[in-house]
């Protein structure tokens, strides 16, 4: 399979999720998450960033922290689980390095208070929240989240707080046990799968990446990847690698549809 790198002449694997920052395509729709995402920390409220699997959401996260100047701000990132209010204090407590052998609840809620206001008051840091996968978590922690975000009687917003995960996220902000938290949002951005130009010039800024200046697929092909994929990148990304693994085993300097339909069958 890795043949296909030296067939066409790639200088690295093609259509590889882990680029740097510098080289994420910037859509409009990635910089719209980055509009939203320095408006809610400017008033250090609470946003929303929603899509399905595949959609980018990690991605734009990836490139809008990457804007924030490390001496001004201290990120703070947490991939949720489907645990207690509990399991999501004790991620928090390990990712801003407190160390406690308590495990009382309000322990852990006031430790992780004066750390954050340690960092604000005499640090001088802008703090942020990010929390990836949040679709995950249960009802009984979007009841409580929004404590967190509570400094001198809710009147300092120090914390702001970015949630991030699939559409079925937006559903649980809509309980009455989450009204809350959701009363703290002030923008959301949602990402759905690009057009058929979108995906032509995701695959052409990829195949650039990886050292080759030319469109390897023909228009069938990318239109093919386009359906295959709904518009979404990761699976793009799987299929369009894929094919081209397909199209050096036939010898074709050119990827077709049915070398995607070929990759079609070996991804989920």
């Amino acid at each position: 399979m890795n043949n296909y790198r030296t067939f066409f002449g790639f200088k690295k694997e093609p259509f590889n999720a882990g680029i740097r920052v510098a080289e994420i395509l910037k859509t409009p729709e990635l910089i719209n998450v980055k509009d939203r995402f320095d408006y809610i920390l400017r008033l250090g409220a609470i946003g929303l960033i929603t899509g399905e699997v595949g959609s980018g959401k990690t991605t734009a996260l990836r490139y809008a922290l990457s804007q924030l100047h490390p001496s001004e701000y201290r990120p703070f990132y947490i991939t949720a689980s489907s645990g207690s209010i509990m399991e999501f204090y004790r991620q928090l407590v390990d990712a801003l390095g407190i160390h406690l052998s308590s495990n009382s609840k309000v322990v852990m809620m006031r430790m992780i208070k004066k750390e954050i206001t340690d960092l604000v008051q005499e640090k001088k840091m802008k703090i942020v929240l990010i929390v990836d996968e949040a679709s995950l978590m249960r009802l009984e922690v979007f009841a409580e989240l929004h404590t967190l975000c509570q400094f001198e009687k809710d009147a300092s917003p120090w914390l702001p707080m970015i949630l991030a995960g699939q559409s079925s996220l937006a559903d649980k902000l809509m309980y009455r046990s989450s009204q809350p938290l959701a009363s703290r949002i002030v923008a959301k951005s949602h990402l759905e799968g690009v057009d058929l130009s979108g995906m032509e010039a995701y695959l052409t800024h990829h195949l650039s990446i990886a050292g080759v200046d030319r469109m390897l697929f023909s228009p069938n092909a990318i239109t093919s990847i386009h359906q295959g994929a709904g518009g979404l990148f990761r699976k793009a990304n799987h299929l369009a690698r894929g094919a081209l693994i397909a199209a050096a085993h036939d010898q074709s300097t050119s990827v077709h549809a049915e070398h995607v339909r070929i990759a079609f069958t070996e991804i989920f």
